[in-house]
């Protein structure tokens, strides 16, 4: 698995994003390009932009601790066509290049911040992760959507 944290592997995530055009087609599901970025930036708006999203209730952090959290924070990649929490899903058109530019500048901020700031780092549904944790969650998801549409 690529290191987030990394400028070289970070830039590796940018140049795949680069290839992405306002045309390209999923190989599954259902968002198309446009969405899949907006997606991918609502996992860095939760670290970046807190305000933007609520947080999970204490019962909801409890259940999500203990069985989404281990499927996320792994390095086993996810499976095609999983479902989509309601927090992140897109259903409106977006600004291709918008989303686009949000994204590598979240991607950019993640590496230049570095492990250190976000190791022990609380997340908004699973509480505190270690830097791996969130490099395993920043990276699987990023390579999910970029593979989706075939990059």
């Amino acid at each position: 698995m690529q290191n987030v944290f990394n400028a070289k592997d970070a830039q590796i995530y940018i140049d795949r994003i680069n290839r992405l055009s306002p045309d390209s087609q999923r190989k599954w599901g259902k968002m198309t390009v446009d969405q899949m970025l907006a997606h991918c930036n609502v996992t860095y708006e939760m670290v970046f932009e807190p305000a933007k999203h609520k947080k999970a209730g204490f019962i909801a952090k409890m259940i999500m601790r203990k069985f989404v959290k281990p499927k996320v924070v792994n390095e086993m990649p996810y499976k095609q066509n999983l479902p989509t929490g309601p927090m992140f899903r897109i259903e409106s058109t977006k600004d291709f290049n918008a989303e686009k530019k949000r994204l590598i500048g979240f991607i950019q901020k993640t590496q230049q911040l570095g492990a250190d700031a976000f190791d022990g780092k609380e997340s908004h549904s699973f509480g505190k992760l270690t830097a791996q944790e969130w490099n395993n969650m920043f990276a699987k998801h990023l390579n999910h959507h970029l593979e989706q549409f075939g990059v």
